[in-house]
């Protein structure tokens, strides 16, 4: 928590009122204003929407999902996993309600659990997330230089480009290039990112218009095309794992999971938001039932269309392949030009939500070399050093695809489980400190709450345990999953870290604790303030 002086003073782009309230509450939680609140809800609601990016990350992981349970899983999983996300989505807006700081869950932990092993928790849960934006990051860069390949042997089924482990390298290196530009050069004026997102947004509610009509016209008026009958859209279950079907129907929900979570984006970006404690919890609840809602028609309409299960099974990329099945060779890379840009577009929307978590964390002096990392740039009005650092990381995984394919699909992997941990981490908290320990903020759960707290973390725990699971039973090592291993070096890190600077610099600046104080007796007062308003009534 740092009041440095390399924190610029900015015009508010909102009433004075609201403007300066936002300033206070942000004070009371130990910050200056540094950043711009240049989004508005709608802007916030297209960025949160695209980075969830539900429908068109089931599109990538159509394999999966048909091989572990098919429409079960991929259509009456998302059920059930819509339903326990909206929980967590619910339980992660009150505390941003009541706590709205760019650092998030790491954040709340701390001010809930204010002991020493609170702060480590605190700090831990703060890698936890950050290792888990920055290896998503990577995760949607690898997936458009796949794309951006596949649209070569769209024509070339025999190009032997993608196994070419530098031409995937500097492609990768590319795009992290590219979208971190954007990200640096966006902020220069106010309207210019939320104009971005609002574009991507659109964008992407509109390809799922598109794309969804090309695929049932497609197979509609071609004669030599039928669609599937609706037994196997609604009721098909294929198990071609090896696990047991029990186990299957768990392993199945990761596709469902996968595509609907990094809602926290909203969180990350709260200082950014006017009147967030408000604002912010509609936009995660929002962007999860949006996203839920678009990847189900969406499955609905690829499990009509399939023509060919095992070529879709298969094949390298999955979604191209249903293409040029349905569409054809022009129609088909047409449709895929337009994901890859689209998907460009969704990469700029995480890129910036991992750089705002990585200057959070610097700022409250949680990273190496935090004072250089948590400055934000008086010209270009955002934090470009973070932006670039976060850079320089997520290109080092790239580095993977020159020697070790297995070890990068693993990194890439880990970004759900490491997600999904941070999210749990301060529900937990919050429960076991006792909801009473909770700030006053614009959204309540009220009676609902611990239900809604309680089901979150089952649901956490059930999926991350299964996101470690191996594609079959006793795997060979190429197939193994090593997401543990790698969440487990993320881990032997971050301790490693609280030893060597964390335990005396994390949250322990004179700032800081000032500001807890400051926090504490605030929250003190607006009890007061409400229990005789309360017994007027």
């Amino acid at each position: 928590m740092d009041l440095e002086s390399n924190s610029q003073p900015i015009k508010p782009a909102l009433s004075t009122d609201q403007s300066v309230q936002d300033a206070r509450d942000l004070a009371a939680l130990g910050h200056d204003q540094a950043l711009t609140r240049k989004f508005d809800m709608w802007s916030m609601l297209a960025l949160a929407f695209c980075v969830l990016g539900t429908y068109s990350t089931f599109a990538q992981d159509l394999s999966s999902g048909l091989t572990n349970g098919a429409a079960i899983t991929i259509l009456w999983g998302l059920v059930l996993v819509t339903a326990c996300n909206l929980c967590v989505a619910l339980s992660l807006g009150e505390l941003t309600s009541s706590m709205p700081t760019a650092l998030g869950q790491a954040y709340w932990v701390y001010r809930l659990w204010n002991t020493p092993l609170g702060r480590f928790v605190s700090y831990m849960c703060a890698w936890i997330n950050t290792f888990g934006w920055w290896t998503l990051s990577a995760s949607q860069v690898a997936f458009m230089t796949e794309f951006l390949l596949g649209m070569k042997t769209m024509f070339k089924p025999n190009w032997d480009g993608p196994d070419k482990g530098w031409l995937n390298f500097v492609i990768y290196i590319g795009v992290v290039v590219l979208l971190t530009v954007i990200n640096v050069v966006g902020c220069r004026k106010d309207k210019v990112l939320p104009w971005i997102n609002n574009f991507v947004g659109v964008w992407f509610a509109g390809l799922f218009v598109i794309l969804s009509m090309a695929l049932l016209i497609s197979v509609g008026v071609k004669s030599e095309l039928s669609f599937q009958p609706g037994s196997f859209v609604f009721g098909q279950w294929i198990n071609r794992t090896g696990w047991s079907d029990g186990v299957v129907w768990f392993t199945g929900l990761v596709q469902a999971a996968y595509g609907l979570t990094a809602f926290d984006s909203v969180i990350h970006l709260v200082e950014e938001i006017p009147a967030p404690r408000r604002n912010a919890p509609r936009v995660i609840w929002m962007a999860v039932l949006f996203g839920a809602i678009t990847g189900f028609i969406f499955m609905v309409v690829c499990l009509f269309c399939i023509q060919n299960v095992d070529h879709v099974l298969n094949a390298d990329l999955p979604f191209i392949e249903l293409m040029l099945e349905t569409v054809g060779l022009k129609g088909g890379a047409t449709l895929i030009a337009l994901f890859i840009f689209n998907g460009l577009g969704q990469g700029i929307g995480i890129l910036t939500t991992g750089s705002r978590l990585t200057w959070g964390f610097a700022r409250d002096g949680g990273l190496p070399w935090s004072q250089y990392f948590s400055h934000v740039d008086p010209v270009w009005q955002v934090p470009a050093r973070a932006l670039w650092g976060q850079g320089v990381l997520i290109g080092l995984v790239g580095v993977l695809y020159l020697f070790a394919n297995t070890v990068l699909e693993a990194i890439l992997s880990v970004s759900t489980i490491a997600l999904t941990v941070s999210y749990a981490i301060p529900i937990l908290a919050l429960l076991v400190t006792g909801r009473d320990r909770l700030p006053p903020g614009s959204f309540h759960l009220g009676r609902w709450g611990p239900w809604l707290n309680w089901i979150s973390i089952v649901y956490c725990i059930i999926t991350t345990i299964f996101f470690l699971f191996p594609g079959s039973p006793n795997p060979p090592p190429s197939d193994m999953n090593y997401a543990i291993a790698v969440f487990g070096v993320m881990l032997v890190i971050a301790v490693a870290f609280w030893f060597i600077q964390g335990s005396r610099t994390y949250l322990q600046t004179e700032d800081a604790i000032a500001q807890m104080v400051v926090a504490q007796q605030l929250e003190v007062a607006e009890a007061a303030a409400e229990t005789p308003a309360a017994d007027k009534k």
